[in-house]
């Protein structure tokens, strides 16, 4: 493998997106001067266990060439500083007079000044499941007040600013976008004209390509190259309008990526299956609490470690409900046959496409509302739960959803595949769904909330202003965009590489856990893997030397 040579390259690693980057690290290392950031908090502050033994463990134990960080120096300056901290339910008359806030508010203007080229700093806290648990349902998260938001939004800051200042390095290397810690470090990275480069995904097969900006917004790069390409003949991007006519043509759609997850799931799970699945986390969890001693740590601060009895709850009532949902019920209905209709998938909330690329528009009980005051009259507005979120979304959502009069809340698995619902709608609306890219390769108009790739294609408009809602819905229909949904996939292929994310991770942590032998296949997508973050780099240098 052809790697980097002579460079300082700094990998940002969490939880199973980290376990390909070992092998890149070790790699890299030959020649390199090579970092390693953790920036979960379970995972730096856990004693080795199932969780993270083949992740920030392997890094540790495995690759003392490699020079380590993690975040547990500021979960403990966290837990440490905010101990004299109020109750919210204290009983005493006045429970604020002897707090002094640890928050530097003036550091935290300083950095608001510097460091939001892409986002202010109440959008970056939007970033991380843990900051935002007011716009989910997963309880075993607190909710964080404006103390604990900003003073643990402040430590992240000086923490980040350290590490990259003590590395120096060449170059950021990613694999995601979630979580805060990632938001700020494109923002130093920025600030700083360091390339931080990470994964983009096209929605074309398996196809992702470097971004330089954590997915906020296109990269240039890709523009011009969309634009180099639309101006091509249709003979000259023939193999693409063959992709078209042949994806148009398929009865099912439902992207390979997915194939065996929760995604593509329309059966319910039997009792049978479920209590296994409980055992199985039962088993994790005690592997976790007792056996790796990790109980107290959860108990110091459960801002930051999120409670096991809660957690083990809520996925057994998420796997009842889940079950539930998937037979005839009294919440879904069925579709019905000829009705004009506007076709509005979920999302998995939190998910982090959404709260990065669609931060203002996570509230999707306020987009249903939104949408459903712009529908032509006597048209329905069609709202699929995501597979992945049935179950998990609270049931006073889908009551007030059907309240609404021109709303139809539809059977999840009535279809099998995405297709139907899309070819039989008059146009789609999501947040930055895949549903939009789809319904764009059929030749249909759909509306999008949030910046992504296949906003470059006819069709997919973006809308800020809900005001526009009515006019964008009304031009809904068929439209010819064949020659730019073409140019669109050519620039994929032309900036992309093709590897299996799911498949890489998997077969990483079974060569972790020395159940499995490097083979040639997982070995060719790491050499994929390194020309696409060598791709990411040129493209670094050919935007700064302009």
């Amino acid at each position: 493998m052809e790697t980097f040579k002579n460079k300082r390259i700094l990998f940002i690693c969490r939880e199973t997106y980290s376990k390909p980057l070992w092998f890149l690290a070790k790699e890299y290392s030959k020649d390199n001067e090579v970092g390693a950031f953790y920036i979960m908090s379970t995972e730096s502050c856990y004693n080795k266990c199932k969780y993270n033994e083949n992740t920030i463990y392997q890094f540790r134990e495995k690759l003392p060439q490699v020079k380590f960080y993690d975040v547990s120096d500021i979960c403990k300056k966290f837990t440490e500083d905010l101990k004299s901290k109020p109750k919210k339910r204290s009983t005493s008359k006045h429970p604020w007079k002897n707090y002094k806030s640890p928050v530097d508010l003036d550091y935290l203007k300083d950095i608001e000044e510097n460091y939001t080229h892409f986002k202010n700093l109440n959008l970056q806290l939007m970033s991380s499941q843990e900051n935002t648990k007011h716009y989910h349902w997963r309880y075993y998260w607190q909710v964080q007040d404006f103390d604990e938001n900003l003073y643990w939004l402040e430590l992240n800051y000086r923490k980040i600013i350290s590490v990259i200042e003590d590395f120096k390095p060449d170059m950021i290397l990613d694999f995601d976008n979630a979580e805060l810690q990632r938001t700020i470090i494109n923002e130093v990275a920025y600030k700083k004209n360091i390339p931080y480069i990470t994964i983009e995904y096209s929605k074309f097969g398996f196809y992702k390509f470097p971004t330089l900006q954590n997915t906020i917004g296109i990269d240039e790069y890709v523009k011009n190259r969309y634009e180099e390409n639309l101006k091509k003949s249709p003979e000259e991007l023939s193999e693409m309008y063959d992709y078209i006519k042949d994806f148009r043509a398929k009865s099912s759609i439902m992207s390979k990526e997915f194939a065996g997850t929760v995604t593509s799931k329309y059966e319910k799970d039997s009792i049978k299956s479920i209590l296994k699945e409980m055992l199985a986390k039962y088993i994790y969890f005690y592997d976790e609490d007792i056996r790796a001693n990790n109980r107290p740590i959860k108990k110091s601060d459960k801002r930051l470690f999120p409670d096991t009895h809660l957690n083990l709850k809520h996925f057994w009532q998420v796997q009842l409900l889940r079950r539930k949902f998937m037979a005839l019920n009294d919440v879904f209905e069925n579709p019905v046959e000829g009705e004009d209709y506007v076709y509005m998938p979920l999302h998995l909330i939190p998910e982090s496409t959404v709260f990065i690329k669609g931060s203002f528009f996570v509230d999707e009980l306020s987009l249903i509302e939104q949408v459903s005051k712009a529908l032509p009259i006597g048209w329905k507005l069609y709202v699929k739960e995501h597979q992945a979120m049935l179950g998990e979304r609270g049931v006073e959502f889908y009551e007030k959803v059907r309240e609404l009069h021109n709303v139809r809340l539809v059977q999840i698995n009535y279809y099998h595949d995405p297709k139907p619902w899309i070819n039989n709608a008059k146009g789609v609306v999501t947040i930055v769904g895949t549903t939009a890219y789809e319904e764009a390769l059929f030749g249909k108009r759909s509306i999008i909330f949030g910046d992504v790739p296949f906003n470059l294609i006819d069709g997919v408009e973006k809308i800020t202003d809900f005001s526009k809602l009515p006019e964008a819905i009304r031009q809904f229909g068929e439209i010819d965009n064949i020659h730019s949904c073409a140019a669109y996939l050519q620039t994929v292929k032309d900036v992309g590489f093709e590897w299996d994310l799911f498949y890489v991770m998997d077969k990483a942590d079974k060569i972790l856990g020395g159940k499995e032998e490097m083979d040639e296949k997982f070995s060719k997508d790491l050499e994929t893997i390194n020309e696409f973050y060598k791709a990411g780099y040129r493209h670094f240098e050919e935007r700064r030397g302009k």
